[in-house]
């Protein structure tokens, strides 16, 4: 059941219905061939370290929002692989509720902190900094176990940038 609030509305004063809804985001697993993937610290709150990501705009696709998030919080331009999993748990964001539809992409360049982004680092399943934000170390151990299954062969070693 949707969840309906009522607002007046400051032109005419007239009261007006307003549906609460979840706001769609992506979160973007970017491989970095024989290194590991690329995480974030934030450093707008909350602060912490988590996966590339955020807010899709209006009349912007997922995909646009996941190239385009990679890009102004990583500097690195992205081809998006796959589209792993939707995360929907309502208090997976303390800010707000947010579904957020996570892509595996390969990033090509030199991760650099950028936009909302403090540091950055790659990292594997064994030197994953803790705490992670969100829902962020379960869509890491999703993504790790979801590669250990498949069996790619991606071999990864440990570097911080």
């Amino acid at each position: 059941m949707s969840k309906k609030i009522k607002k007046i509305c400051k032109e005419c004063g007239t009261e007006v219905g307003l549906y609460l809804n979840p706001v769609p985001t992506v979160d973007i697993i970017i491989e970095v061939i024989g290194c590991g993937i690329v995480l974030i610290k934030r450093k707008n709150e909350p602060i912490g370290w988590a996966i590339p990501g955020g807010f899709v705009d209006y009349g912007e696709s997922l995909e646009e929002a996941a190239i385009r998030e990679a890009r102004e919080e990583t500097s690195l331009d992205v081809a998006l692989i796959e589209q792993m999993h939707t995360y929907s748990k309502p208090d997976r964001d303390p800010r707000q509720h947010t579904i957020s539809t996570v892509y595996i992409a390969k990033g090509r360049g030199v991760p650099e902190a950028d936009d909302d982004a403090s540091e950055i680092g790659v990292f594997t399943d064994e030197n994953i900094p803790k705490p992670l934000m969100f829902d962020h170390e379960k869509i890491i151990a999703d993504y790790f176990k979801r590669k250990k299954d498949n069996h790619t062969g991606f071999e990864l070693n440990s570097e911080r940038i």
